[in-house]
């Protein structure tokens, strides 16, 4: 999904009272929901639709044809790209990866950064997280910080997780 589609709702449109032409709302909702529904699902394995699909199921009351396009453009990316699903490293495992990241002010209609972060246990995925942040910050620094923690408090659990496995693990690292 494009990042600079800026996607509104019907009542934004509607405050902005813009004389270009209309973006209309779907005759049919169900089949919007039912799309999003099904990528619900592909997101368990495929953390790169993530951002996409948590962008696209704010709508699901009320579509509109813009919302619909960019869904379209998912399953496009999908079908194009096969073989980009998680796949887990049969590597050893020397070390314990968290990347985190947030996007100031990304929702243009609440002002709410969005948070993402990924850790990986040697080469593998096993954990990633794309969402809104449930305040308004006031910097980017305060969203990054925002982030960094959800992101510290998943990696403590599952340090702590492995610890409890009797896992052995060289190094640890939060980039």
């Amino acid at each position: 999904m494009d990042t600079n589609v800026k996607l509104t709702t019907e009542e934004y449109d509607d405050q902005l009272e813009d004389k270009g032409p209309k973006d209309p709302l779907l005759a049919d909702v169900s089949a919007y929901q039912r799309l999003i529904g099904k990528l619900s699902y592909l997101t368990v394995t495929r953390p790169d639709i993530a951002f996409g699909f948590q962008t696209l199921s704010q709508y699901l009351q009320q579509p509109k044809k813009s919302h619909m396009d960019e869904a379209i453009k998912i399953v496009k990316y999908i079908k194009s790209q096969p073989g980009q699903g998680i796949l887990i490293s049969s590597a050893p495992i020397e070390s314990v990866t968290a990347y985190c990241d947030a996007d100031w002010a990304t929702c243009s209609h609440t002002r709410k950064s969005v948070s993402d972060y990924l850790i990986k246990l040697g080469q593998s995925l096993i954990s990633w997280k794309s969402k809104k942040q449930t305040t308004i910050s006031r910097s980017s620094a305060e969203s990054e910080y925002m982030s960094m923690a959800s992101t510290i408090s998943e990696f403590t659990w599952i340090l702590s997780l492995l610890k409890e496995l009797d896992f052995k693990i060289a190094a640890c690292q939060a980039i």
